[in-house]
């Protein structure tokens, strides 16, 4: 494992879901008040850098007609929230001011985004991801930054899935073809 160098100036936060009625739900192999609590410390480092946090969450359409629905074995029907503060980001994360908030309407930020042109404009060659769900969102994410041609730091501790399965199959399978594993106290430290 390489020692780990951030240049700051080339460096954005990529914050997924981390938004009230995902939280609330219950996370393995790390608590939401665990990923919340390493989030906002990273959120802190990256903003005393003056380096882009961008915190993404998602909510469907007010029609709700963008919601996909694919034939699946499994399928995951998403329906529109009952609480209105659903989709609110948490409020310890933030928004501050100069974050940049992002919503989608599916897994990944990057698909009918402008995430990818706003990290652009800003010189952004990497990008620390981190959030809920570990094996959806996250992954969703980094697979299109990957392919995009970004360079990845994964917050493992700020990082959480439904199931402990789940997030360590991310995390020792798909991430460290794509990416950096580090927790979040190495990445501030590289800082």
């Amino acid at each position: 494992m390489d020692k780990l160098q951030i240049d700051a100036a080339k460096t954005a936060l990529v914050v997924i879901d981390l938004q009230k009625g995902i939280t609330a739900m219950p996370t393995e192999p790390h608590p939401a008040a665990a990923v919340i609590e390493n989030a906002v410390k990273l959120a802190e480092a990256f903003r005393k850098k003056s380096a882009p946090v961008f915190l993404v969450h998602v909510t469907p359409s007010a029609d709700g007609k963008d919601g996909l629905h694919p034939i699946a074995d499994s399928s995951v029907q998403f329906k529109l929230p009952a609480n209105a503060d659903w989709a609110e980001i948490v409020p310890e994360l933030g928004p501050k001011e100069n974050d940049f908030v992002i919503t989608k309407r599916q897994w990944g930020a990057f698909y009918g985004t402008e995430l990818d042109l706003q990290l652009r404009r800003r010189g952004i060659d990497t990008i620390v991801l981190c959030g809920i769900s570990t094996n959806i969102g996250v992954e969703s994410t980094a697979r299109f930054a990957y392919e995009y041609g970004y360079d990845q730091i994964f917050a493992e501790d700020a990082s959480a899935a439904r199931t402990k399965d789940e997030h360590e199959h991310t995390m020792k399978t798909i991430f460290p073809r794509i990416g950096r594993i580090r927790s979040t106290e190495e990445i501030i430290a590289a800082l």
